[in-house]
């Protein structure tokens, strides 16, 4: 899932950022550079803390966020910056994983089994069923 994340510079050179769908998740690091590869690394050890605190992992608005242009409070507050958009696999702080007899067509599971062997961002079929669930859940919202 992908999180738009705000980043700017401050007059040091130094750069911080927030996410506008993770209230209270900050990132920064010495350079513009360092921040945004910071994102990912805050971006899943607060969903982790959240995790284990029990609580829900925020949803994304996705790369249409709506806080780039229908919030004027936020794009009030966040002038001369840019936004960038860090991809989290949010399965991983879904709690533990159970198993499922789930039928298939025998073509189908072939296909599946063919795209995630071509497409490192999906670790196993099982891991692309679940992702594959989350975007259809978060599409009828």
């Amino acid at each position: 899932m992908f999180y738009a994340a705000y980043i700017h510079a401050d007059p040091d050179g130094s750069a911080s950022g927030s996410f506008p769908d993770v209230p209270g998740c900050y990132f920064a690091g010495d350079t513009l550079e360092e921040a945004a590869q910071d994102a990912k690394s805050a971006l899943e050890a607060h969903f982790e803390f959240l995790a284990d605190d029990g609580k829900a992992i925020p949803e994304s608005t996705g790369l249409t966020n709506k806080a780039m242009s229908a919030d004027p409070e936020f794009n009030e507050n966040y002038q001369g910056g840019a936004w960038i958009f860090v991809e989290v696999d949010v399965t991983k702080f879904m709690g533990r994983s159970e198993r499922i007899n789930v039928t298939l067509p025998h073509l189908l599971i072939n296909r599946i089994d063919t795209f995630v062997s071509q497409n490192p961002a999906y670790a196993s079929r099982s891991n692309f069923l679940a992702k594959a669930a989350l975007k259809a859940l978060s599409e009828t919202k």
